[in-house]
């Protein structure tokens, strides 16, 4: 239904790991790029079993097969010994290998095999608005969020609350992640309220009755599990005092509505603004990960308090999120402020709502949403 962006290599020429948050769609996408490939889905109880007692039988079963060039295995973190058999047919039997997973923690935490830096990492986001295309609704993404599945329902919050709770059982209490299984459920509903914000430990833990050294393991599971990611500070050559902490983005909007129970939200509010700047961020994501540009992405801000949502590369790009239909002089006080420490700022731009395209009198480029995706997508921005 939707075309997504991210092209893998074609059949039998290239051995990859291709991670994602649960339900983006890496196994439809997998389906449609190998439909001849033989396929192993740890998911299945039956697979899980064979392959987690016996590993060894891959090697077998492929040795059996001779004309085997392409694989699938599909949840690879749940048997992370499969990867040294994929090495071993990878090297000897020149067996490519597409290795899917939604969570990188078990084999980065188990020093499982990452065959020897062979093997290229791909990442699929959820869905952007080039992906949607023509049918691409704001206010819905904003309150769906970008799962496929979820975004298309007209009953999205009992998907997005069957998602957590899947997740909570498959990814963090299957796996082991943590000993305290409601703790760490609080803990999402307290940390969605810090969605788009620097984090405070201390506070999170308080409210959650435990440590800060905890809360921090827990953001550490929620990004090796890709269901968020840090955005760090720009500190190059300040002249002014600047915040250096970064601050933490979930990868899905909708999963931080329904965390945060925000219910429906509409333009003007503060909550659709900072659903507005998690999207603008996944967008950009998205596009850096799609078009391998692997530009660096942070933000800047003073002590003061006056900040820019976003900075591409080095200065090159600097990006203010604002969901308001009338971009007002206050709007663009920090984009203002960053030229007078950066001059060599090359664009300035501040994505809103208003209906067209524009220019300030000292250079600042006014877009509105749909405009700053059809720029991005096609290779203006950076």
């Amino acid at each position: 239904m939707f075309s997504r962006l991210l092209r893998l290599p074609k059949s039998g020429t290239e051995t990859f790991f291709l991670w994602g948050p649960r339900q983006t769609g890496k196994t439809t996408l997998l389906t449609a790029a190998y439909p001849e490939a033989l396929w192993i889905d740890l998911l299945k109880a039956e697979e899980f079993r064979r392959y987690l007692h016996n590993p060894e039988l891959l090697r077998s079963e492929l040795e059996a097969n001779n004309s085997v060039r392409q694989v699938v295995i599909d949840e690879v973190q749940k048997v992370p010994q499969l990867l040294d058999e994929a090495h071993w047919l990878h090297e000897n039997r020149g067996v490519h290998f597409a290795l899917c997973g939604s969570s990188a923690r078990k084999v980065k935490r188990g020093q499982a095999n990452l065959l020897g830096g062979r093997a290229v990492r791909y990442e699929l986001h959820g869905l952007t608005a080039a992906e949607i295309g023509k049918e691409f609704d704001l206010n819905r993404i904003l309150n769906h969020g970008y799962l496929p599945r979820v975004y298309l329902s007209n009953t999205p919050r009992r998907l997005l609350n069957s998602y957590i709770a899947d997740y909570l059982k498959e990814e963090v209490a299957a796996e082991g992640l943590v000993r305290n299984l409601p703790v760490f459920s609080e803990f999402l509903n307290v940390a969605s309220l810090s969605d788009t914000e620097l984090v405070n430990f201390s506070t999170i833990a308080r409210d959650c009755g435990v440590s800060s050294h905890t809360i921090k393991g827990h953001f550490q599971i929620l990004e090796d599990t890709l269901l968020g990611r840090w955005l760090p500070a720009y500190t190059k050559r300040p002249k002014r005092r600047v915040i250096a902490a970064p601050k933490f983005f979930f990868a899905d909007v909708g999963i931080v509505n329904h965390l945060a129970k925000r219910g429906e939200l509409q333009p003007g509010s503060e909550l659709y603004g900072k659903a507005f700047e998690n999207w603008i961020f996944h967008e950009l994501n998205s596009h850096n990960a799609y078009s391998e540009a692997f530009a660096s992405l942070s933000y800047w801000r003073l002590a003061s308090g006056i900040e820019v949502d976003f900075v591409v590369n080095d200065m090159q790009v600097a990006i203010e999120a604002k969901s308001s239909s009338k971009v007002s002089a206050d709007h663009l006080r920090g984009l203002r402020a960053l030229v007078q420490d950066y001059p060599r700022v090359k664009q300035r731009i501040i994505v809103c709502l208003e209906p067209k395209s524009r220019r300030t009198e000292d250079g600042i480029l006014v877009l509105p949403a749909s405009d700053f995706c059809q720029r991005l997508r096609a290779g203006e921005l950076f």
